[in-house]
């Protein structure tokens, strides 16, 4: 038997916002000032801002201080060589993922969870990883695809001796929404950096029925399509 969809509210910003336009798609060549904007208007397309009682100018003014970060950057292409690197995401916290999760688009079809709505806000960051409480970038994403088939439990371990921060249940979703052409078939990510702390469940994003799903998996149990994603760190500004 299959698990159960989480229900969302059909009149849910997320899920009532029109797909996003190509407008809005991702553009290699652009530069990090470029890649903030386009991010920041994805958000605002989709109804994100409405899940924190915001309208789109409210939203970029809640936002506006981290393109401090990019500025210095720009004109930096967003896009970096490796296949699963993606430069920063703005990650904005304060919403449930289960609202955020509509907002994953495959083209017209949207993100579903299978996380519990009970269960979802037990989902919190690792004690030792130091997450900002107001909107950030999350920097230097790698999606992990070397970790396919490696329990999470092992990636983890890796991840951590690398220098590097396993991404949370919140960065996850966020990727899959500002970024959805980096949720791949095969090449799904974990999401290490968020534990309810009662059990081994550890959330992932993946595809199913063509779609982006948010559910979890066993801490240690492998799966050939399902890598570990980390970042360099987080950035405010």
């Amino acid at each position: 038997m299959g698990v159960p969809l989480t229900v969302v509210d059909p009149a849910l910003p997320t899920a009532a916002a029109p797909p996003s336009p190509a407008a809005t798609a991702f553009d290699a060549t652009a530069g990090a000032v470029a890649e903030l904007e386009r991010q920041v208007t994805a958000y605002v397309e989709l109804g994100v801002p409405a899940l924190l009682g915001l309208d789109g100018p409210g939203f970029r003014a809640l936002v506006a201080p981290v393109s401090q970060v990019v500025a210095a950057l720009d004109p930096t292409p967003a896009a970096t060589q490796a296949d699963d690197a993606v430069a920063f995401v703005l990650v904005v916290p304060g919403i449930d993922a289960n609202d955020l999760a509509p907002a994953m688009r495959r083209g017209a079809k949207l993100g579903v969870s299978v996380i519990d709505r009970d269960e979802a806000p037990t989902y919190l960051p690792l004690p030792d990883l130091e997450v900002p409480t107001g909107p950030y970038l999350l920097w230097g994403i790698d999606t992990g695809s070397e970790f396919c088939n490696v329990r999470p439990e092992d990636a983890l371990r890796t991840v951590v001796g690398r220098g590097r921060v396993p991404l949370t249940i919140d960065e996850g979703v966020a990727l899959a929404v500002v970024r959805p052409d980096m949720l791949r078939p095969n090449r799904c990510f974990s999401l290490m950096g968020s534990r309810t702390g009662t059990n081994q469940r550890v959330p992932a994003v993946w595809i199913s029925e063509r779609r982006a799903k948010l559910g979890w998996c066993w801490d240690r149990n492998p799966h050939t399509w399902l890598g570990a994603a980390s970042a360099t760190g987080r950035r405010t500004a």
